[in-house]
């Protein structure tokens, strides 16, 4: 993917359409939320919220989060939506040049740290993950979600502006190229990888049908099913659990 075919719209309307199409699907959500919540602990920190489907369930369980994301309508939709003040929806940038002098107050604030399907849209991964650390408390987690397989690599992937997909070996690689100790790595969600594959390679889709989402959302026992079968040793996203260790 040639970086300089990327774009950064005021208003990502691919994005808003994605969003909105998964928004539907609160099974799912709250499986996710279900995945990532047993490793979320004290002040957290969401990167990348978005419109909030998963935002809603830390709120919801009266969680101490503090949302982010790098534009403004976003912000101002989140602060809208949940009602929340200024300083609890943050802009935020993991790769902006002057990250430090615009965010040395959020330095060793949060003892979690969580971005799910943020860090595959960033150029300089390792940039992201390495400024993220500075944001943890000592031992703080920092917990990334990305998706996985470059095969998998199909039109979503181009319309959403991904350059890239992962595995486990090169998600781990991040966090130990940042002195992060690993104590969490999952695949997650293997039956959607028939959907993705479907839609955006063979029907070249660009953005999630959102009448096969509530398909999907309906057959969630089955994709629950066939995770605990494989172990979550394969599948359409990939998980790290990471400790700040310095």
């Amino acid at each position: 993917m040639n970086p300089d075919n990327f774009s950064f719209p005021e208003i990502d309307e691919i994005g808003i359409e994605t969003l909105e199409a998964v928004s539907i699907a609160v099974n799912f959500n709250a499986w996710m939320y279900k995945t990532i919540s047993s490793f979320c602990k004290g002040k957290i920190l969401e990167i990348g919220s978005g419109i909030g489907n998963i935002s809603s369930h830390f709120i919801s369980d009266n969680k101490d989060i503090t949302l982010s994301d790098i534009r403004d309508n976003y912000v101002n939709e989140l602060r809208d939506k949940f009602q929340l003040e200024h300083d609890s929806v943050l802009k935020l940038d993991l790769t902006d040049e002057d990250f430090d002098q615009k965010h040395q107050k959020l330095f060793n604030k949060y003892d979690t740290i969580f971005a799910l399907n943020v860090v595959e849209h960033i150029l300089d991964d390792n940039l992201a993950i390495k400024n993220a650390k500075k944001l943890l408390k000592p031992s703080g987690k920092l917990i990334i979600l990305v998706p996985a397989y470059q095969i998998l690599y199909n039109s979503f992937d181009k319309a959403l502006e991904h350059y890239r997909r992962y595995t486990s070996k090169s998600l781990n690689k991040l966090f130990v190229n940042n002195e992060l100790k690993i104590e969490h790595n999952q695949y997650f969600n293997a039956f959607g990888m028939l959907g993705w594959f479907v839609s955006g390679r063979i029907l070249r889709k660009k953005t999630i049908p959102i009448k096969q989402m509530k398909i999907y959302d309906n057959l969630l026992f089955v994709a629950k099913t066939i995770d605990k079968i494989a172990m979550n040793k394969i599948g359409l996203s990939v998980i790290t659990v990471g400790s700040k260790t310095s």
